[in-house]
Parts: structure tokens; C-alpha cells; sequence
């Protein structure tokens, strides 16, 4: 099929949210940013109690309404404790992968809004010294954060406005290369969101009208489990875009728009994935069907919230998934041609 879709556009926007600061409870600046975008286009946003931002697309009919969600939340972590030595302990917001937080560079935010750099380390950080160096495990009960700031003791930490609760970013390291592949963290679902603002653009260029009226939503607190356990009333079907799994025995790639026909709660609807699968196959797509084991998603939290509505879920094959990802420009591009065929 041919779509005249701005890859530049879509490269851009994605390094731009990719590198932008938005662990999951703290996502009203990046919001800001989506709110931009999308009005900026022509298209209504309004925001939720909770902090989800809602953009509507008027369809030529108003018979239904469509939702599609992707989460602009990520993985993180949040000031624990301050040791006698001034360093921090933490706590992880989400599920990363914590051995490959080792060594990785973050920033700490006051609630006053002063940010400090800092690193994650293992507590035996220094081969010369410690003789479990290399083996100790890595998680948080083992590791904690040096402070680039000089601090000897919790007083001076303190001293500095750092308490817990304090967020910490981590460096999502965000590199597009000339090859076309997108490595970062957080591509889950930072890749989505792209895909999503890319439909935007397209449908504002090419004066496109959807089929439908449809809303999306970009959620927060996705990683937390409850993204979209509220969404408009009128939606009654739901495309949630999110990243797709790569391992093991599935065939996703990350060249691959994925549909998942069942993870961790369930099926999806089996007739809204046939028709994704249709329209996939018809018009030459790169694509794969799969079950993801370890999974949940905002058409899952809508879905645990009492919404009735049917739902499925489409995304960006990502590989590496909750620690140093990387997908490739094919796999958004995929993603948004799909999601223009069923719009559209």
C-alpha cells in the first residue's frame, strides 16, 4: 500500500519523548508536550483527573466511537531511603530489568524541583576492593545511588533537599541510527506514542477523516497496572498500541507491526484481531501474530474496570523489553499503516 508517511516526522518525535523525562507518576510536563502536538494539529485534548490526556478525531459518522491507548509512562525509580553515607536507596517504579540498571547514569528531582545527576551502583562497586564484585545480585537491596554532589553523610544529602519520595530518572540513552534502528529505554511505549502522534500528522496532512470518531487516549500509570481503567463512556471498542514481543518462540520482529491474540489476562477479541490480521495480509504488511506470557494492557485495564467495550492490541515489535530496547523505523511504520487501515 502506498501512504505518504513522514518518517522524519515520526524519528523526530520519537527521540524527542523518548529523551524526555516521564517515569510512570510523574507525567503532566510530558502531557504538556502531547497537548501541544495534538492541538497544534487541530485536534481537541483534554485531560483526565488522573492525568491521561484525551485527543479527538471527529469520524464521518458518530454510529461508534473508537479508542486506541498508548502509555507515555515509563519504568523508574523513587528515592527510598538516605544512607549513613549520604548515598540513596531506592524503590522501582514498574518491573525494569534491575541488573542492567548497574553502572547506568540517573537525575534525582526534588519536590522543589532542584535535579542532581547521579549513578546506580551495586554496593560492592569496585573490583580492587570487593571479592563479590561480579557476583553480587543486583537488585535494590544491593544497590543504591551516588549522588554527584559532595556529600559525606544523610545530613548532607538532606542538606541538598533530596527526601524520599523523590524521583529518579534513569537515562534512557536514546540513539537513532542511520540504519533506521531506534535504541533506547522506554521504547515501551514511547514508540507507540510515536506511532500515534505520526497518525495525527498523517490524518491533519492528508485532511484524512476517520471512518469512525475516534478518541485516544495516552495513558499514565500504565506500568502500575491501571492506565486506562477509566475511559470515555461512548468508546465501545479499544485498540491498545503497545509494544511487541520478541523471544523465545514468538516470530515478531522488530521490523514487525505485532498483534497479540492473548497475553497474561486473556484473548482478545477474536473478531477485531481477525480483522486487523486481514487488513494486514490484504495490503502486504510485515506482521506477526503472537501470544505474549508476561503481558498486561490499557484494553486489559479497561477492560478489569467494568468497560464494555471489545479490545485489541497492536504495536511496534520491541526487543529487549523492560531493559536496553531497540525496535526499528519498519516496525512504527507498520504499526501506523495499520492502524490507518482500520480507521480509515
Amino acid at each position: 500500500m502506498e501512504l505518504s508517511i513522514n518518517k522524519k516526522y515520526i524519528l523526530d518525535t520519537a527521540k524527542e519523548i523518548l529523551e524526555f523525562d516521564s517515569p510512570t507518576g510523574f507525567c503532566f510536563e510530558i502531557m504538556d508536550v502531547i497537548k501541544s502536538i495534538a492541538e497544534g494539529f487541530g485536534y481537541d485534548f483534554e485531560t483526565t483527573n488522573k492525568g491521561c490526556g484525551i485527543i479527538t478525531m471527529k469520524g464521518k459518522s458518530e454510529e461508534k466511537t473508537i479508542g486506541l491507548s498508548a502509555h507515555v509512562d515509563t519504568l523508574g525509580a523513587m528515592v527510598r531511603s538516605i544512607t549513613t553515607e549520604g548515598k540513596l536507596k531506592f524503590t522501582l517504579l514498574g518491573g525494569p530489568i534491575v541488573p542492567t540498571l548497574d553502572s547506568e547514569y540517573c537525575r534525582i528531582r526534588t519536590r522543589e524541583g532542584k535535579k542532581y545527576t547521579g549513578t546506580f551502583l551495586s554496593t560492592s562497586p569496585a573490583a580492587h576492593v570487593f571479592d563479590d564484585s561480579s557476583s553480587k545480585i543486583r537488585d535494590p537491596k544491593n544497590m543504591e545511588v551516588r549522588i554527584d554532589e559532595n556529600v559525606k553523610s544523610k545530613k548532607d544529602t538532606q542538606d541538598l533537599g533530596i527526601c524520599p519520595g523523590d524521583f529518579i530518572f534513569i537515562d534512557p540513552k536514546t540513539t537513532i541510527t542511520e540504519s533506521g534502528f531506534i535504541k533506547s529505554r522506554f521504547i515501551d511505549d514511547k514508540g507507540s506514542v510515536a506511532c500515534l502522534v505520526g497518525l495525527l500528522e498523517l490524518f491533519n496532512r492528508e485532511k484524512i477523516v476517520p471512518n469512525f470518531t475516534t478518541k485516544i487516549l495516552i495513558s499514565t500509570y500504565e506500568e502500575v497496572g491501571h492506565g486506562a481503567s477509566y475511559i470515555p463512556s461512548d468508546i465501545t471498542e479499544m485498540i491498545s498500541v503497545d509494544m511487541g514481543c520478541i523471544g523465545d518462540d514468538l516470530s515478531c520482529t522488530e521490523y514487525d507491526v505485532s498483534i497479540c491474540a492473548k497475553d497474561s489476562g486473556g484473548p482478545y477479541d477474536y473478531n477485531m484481531v481477525t480483522d486487523l490480521v486481514n487488513l494486514a495480509k490484504a495490503n502486504e504488511l510485515k506482521y506477526a501474530v503472537d501470544i505474549y506470557p508476561f503481558y498486561g494492557s490499557d484494553v486489559g485495564a479497561a477492560l478489569k474496570a467494568g468497560n464494555n467495550i471489545r479490545g485489541a492490541l497492536i504495536g511496534p515489535g520491541v526487543h529487549a523489553s523492560h531493559g536496553m530496547e531497540r525496535t526499528h523505523y519498519s516496525a512504527l511504520e507498520n504499526t501506523v499503516k495499520l492502524l490507518y487501515l482500520y480507521l480509515a
